[in-house]
């Protein structure tokens, strides 16, 4: 538990939450600022962050968990389609530095529309260079 973050204290009881699924190490409840009506956090209990110093087995509950959330998106808000996302890093745009998944129910006409806009690699040894580099970080010890 971590005293100055929002999610253990919401864990731990000391600030309300409406809760959609708990179990022994894992909580998902209703995000207070949805992006579309249903919007569902999905988070450890203990305190993790960031994902890739979540131990393998936590992590493991964790996208087993989204995906029932998921799929009760669809099953019970009647979802056309659901959006998971994870941000790691204030620069990825994670606002509570405590490892969550947003799972986001996606409606035909919810008006949300996403501000992704492509770029380009200047030429193809680029983006090779970018995949080597990838490539030697998983040799050499990034998460086995």
């Amino acid at each position: 538990m971590n005293d100055s973050c929002v999610f253990c204290k919401i864990v731990a009881g000391e600030l309300p939450a409406v809760k959609v699924f708990e179990n022994e190490r894992i909580l998902a409840f209703m995000d207070i600022g949805p992006i579309v009506k249903g919007h569902t956090l999905v988070i450890p209990k203990p305190h993790c962050d960031p994902i890739t110093q979540t131990p393998p087995s936590l992590l493991q509950e964790l996208i087993l968990v989204v995906q029932r959330i998921a799929q009760a998106q669809f099953d019970g808000l009647a979802a056309d389609g659901v959006n998971v996302t994870q941000a790691n890093g204030a620069s990825a745009g994670q606002v509570v530095p405590h490892l969550h998944f947003h799972v986001i129910p996606r409606f035909a006409a919810d008006g949300h529309h996403w501000n992704w806009i492509p770029k380009k690699y200047d030429h193809r040894e680029e983006m090779e260079s970018y995949a080597q580099r990838i490539r030697s970080a998983l040799r050499h010890g990034a998460i086995a």
